[in-house]
């Protein structure tokens, strides 16, 4: 009876062990892909035209003052992405950061820019830089966002603008002198000509240049009485100051403002806009006083935190060429961004370099990446935003842009809709052609669905492996084209074979996966035998070999 008694409590035991074991476990033995800048995959969007999730807030332009096309808001917003994100849109590409441009108030009139009437649905005319677009989201929207991306394993980078303010309109009061200039116009001959001035008219140029200390605009105190949070604004502020000894000059109340992004929803990074229009050396500052709030605010919330990695900062340095290394020249001056605050750079080198073979954009990328810009990363991009001469205009090629941008060493940035093949060619004028509002009724077409699901193949394969946009290259043969990455940092190793354009049945090395036994092509899900570290393919456009 005591043996009978002895073998049910022992079968009760392990049954017990066994159904409390496998988190552990999984924890324990299941290594975690970590994450890495060098190797981000960033989802770009105009908010405005992305996704439409609360058709409440839309904005309808008055009757007498009609935005040319694509020139006005369209009723995308923040909760649109937190339906996407929630639906595993951005799951399935792979994505492990999204970028959405600014979401603080902007300007409430229109202007004429020549092109036609203009709202400021991008987010780049701020108004008021302590609160958040209506016509895009409200603060809890906002914070439900950044908590769903984190929740899915995905950073969250703010566009932030520091360079100027919005418009004069008659419905928006222009700062005053003392925070703003309004001329000269830059014309690019030099830093002078480039930075102390306004990048087009009616645009007021923040002074972040100037020494003195100035006053709280008359305009944005009556705001925030009106609004009834003048108190708690003023005592942030004093209590900011206080803090950093900071002189009250206009470039530190907007850091004080900008760093509010961290500290109310624990945002990852910051791309920065038109950051060659200003002085260097202010963006340390901005770095600095960001990365203590990331810092403060993981310290604060340990169950939200996604890792250990540090604040992330990018800066848009209007045609900053990764073959320049580290300086951006002026033409009279050098300057290097990433000595200033800056962890990544835009490349506006990619969409050129994109039209290289295989072998020479990767040779390149790993050169440069591992040379001079070592520690240190850049975003490709096929089109983007305000980029009038994208790789692939016509989307001839979409299958092409996707294996060179995601396979490329560096950071990724799928602008909305590379993906889905989304038209750059609409009826409208001047940087407004790239601005359309996401494809999402051609989405289950045929064709699209051949594209889509490429992205979807190669940018899942890229997340699962840090070496391929922050390893080694080494080239394994010209014909066909086959390629090794290795990444081996902080504890971490990863290795991947790539092998593209296979024409003829063949053989390829992949020793550095095993000698023997099997790999797999996340590509297609099909397994290969391994001997002597030599496996046979047939032909193909694309393997993505991995370790099983």
């Amino acid at each position: 009876m005591n043996k009978i008694i002895t073998i049910i409590l022992s079968v009760s035991i392990a049954f017990v062990l066994s159904c409390k074991a496998p988190k552990a476990q999984q924890n324990a033995n299941k290594a975690t892909v970590p994450f890495s800048w060098e190797n981000a995959t960033v989802y770009f969007m105009l908010t405005d035209r992305f996704y439409n999730g609360d058709k409440t807030n839309d904005f309808v332009a008055p009757t007498d003052a009609q935005a040319a096309p694509y020139r006005g808001y369209m009723g995308g917003d923040v909760k649109g992405i937190t339906q996407k994100i929630n639906e595993g849109y951005f799951d399935s590409l792979g994505v492990n950061v999204i970028w959405m441009t600014p979401l603080i108030e902007n300007i409430i009139g229109s202007v004429d820019e020549g092109t036609g009437r203009s709202y400021g649905f991008h987010g780049y005319w701020a108004k008021d830089w302590t609160a958040y677009d209506k016509r895009i989201g409200t603060k809890e929207d906002i914070a439900q966002m950044v908590k769903t991306a984190h929740q899915h394993g995905i950073r969250v980078m703010m566009d932030v603008v520091i360079n100027h303010t919005g418009p004069v309109t008659p419905m928006d009061t222009k700062w005053p002198d003392d925070w703003v200039k309004t001329g000269p116009r830059c014309v690019y001959k030099g830093f002078e000509s480039t930075v102390n001035c306004t990048l087009v008219d009616n645009l007021p140029d923040l002074k972040t240049e100037s020494t003195s200390e100035v006053a709280l605009p008359s305009h944005l105190i009556e705001k925030w009485k009106a609004e009834g949070r003048y108190d708690q604004e003023m005592k942030e502020l004093d209590d900011f100051f206080a803090t950093t000894k900071y002189p009250r000059r206009p470039y530190y109340y907007i850091v004080k403002w900008t760093i509010d992004l961290i500290k109310d929803f624990g945002i990852d990074g910051y791309r920065v806009d038109t950051a060659k229009h200003t002085e260097a050396d202010v963006w340390n500052t901005l770095y600095n006083e960001a990365k203590k709030a990331f810092a403060d605010w993981k310290k604060n919330h340990p169950e939200e935190k996604l890792d250990d990695n540090e604040f992330f900062m990018m800066g848009e340095v209007y045609n900053y060429f990764i073959g320049n290394g580290r300086m951006y020249d002026y033409n009279d001056k050098k300057v290097d961004f990433f000595a200033n605050g800056f962890n990544s750079l835009i490349n506006f080198d990619f969409k050129g370099d994109a039209h290289k073979s295989y072998d020479s954009l990767f040779a390149k990328y790993d050169t440069l990446l591992h040379g001079p810009l070592t520690g240190k990363t850049v975003l490709n991009y096929i089109s983007s935003h305000d980029d009038g001469g994208p790789f692939d205009k016509e989307r001839k090629h979409s299958i092409e842009s996707a294996t060179k941008l995601l396979l490329t060493q560096g950071g990724a940035q799928i602008y909305y809709g590379d993906e889905t093949a989304r038209s750059l060619s609409v009826e409208a004028e001047g940087d407004a052609v790239l601005r359309s509002f996401m494809n999402w009724d051609e989405i289950n077409n045929v064709d699209k669905q051949q594209v889509l699901k490429h992205w979807q193949k190669i940018g899942k394969f890229r997340k699962n492996h840090p070496s391929v946009g922050a390893g080694r290259h080494t080239k394994i043969s010209d014909s066909p084209y086959a390629f090794s990455r290795s990444y081996d940092a902080n504890g971490y190793k990863d290795n991947v074979v790539v092998a593209l354009d296979v024409n003829t049945k063949s053989e390829i090395s992949v020793a550095s996966l095993a000698t023997d036994g099997e790999v797999r092509d996340a590509y297609s899900g099909d397994t290969y035998k391994v001997k002597n570290g030599k496996i046979t393919i047939n032909p193909n456009k694309i393997y993505l070999f991995e370790k099983i």
